[in-house]
């Protein structure tokens, strides 16, 4: 249902992203957040989303990936947007963009940050959060 309020084409970007990252993170949970205006699955530890690593957004305007611990993070191509306390963000136009060597390392940069890593073993669930007022 969450979906269905996305435009078609970040609807399929964001299952791509999606797709690509529940790969690279096969232990995480999804923590999948219902804003009304966007969507919003985190990749945690655990069931705290203040405990995720990475984030995508995927509203009308566009799918991001946000970063915790975003201001700590090494960002010499300057790729980093934002300039909240604890995020950063990139926008998306394909998941391809996954696997540029330059968010690659920032992927990696914020895996290493981890206050709480991933479990090594195991596979994430996926864990629907009313974010809605």
């Amino acid at each position: 249902a969450c979906l269905a309020t996305l435009p078609p084409k970040q609807r399929t970007l964001l299952r791509a992203v999606r797709t690509a990252l529940r790969k690279r993170f096969p232990t995480a949970n999804e923590l999948a957040y219902d804003y009304g205006k966007a969507l919003v699955i985190a990749y945690a530890p655990a069931e705290r989303g203040i405990d995720g690593l990475l984030s995508i957004r995927a509203s009308a305007t566009g799918v991001a990936l946000y970063f915790n611990n975003g201001p700590l993070l090494p960002d010499p191509k300057g790729l980093l947007r934002g300039s909240g306390r604890a995020t950063r963000f990139i926008d998306l136009d394909s998941a391809s963009r996954l696997t540029h060597p330059d968010v690659k390392a920032l992927i990696a940069a914020t895996v290493a940050h981890a206050k709480v890593p991933l479990p090594r073993e195991g596979k994430g669930m996926l864990v629907f959060k009313s974010a809605k007022k």
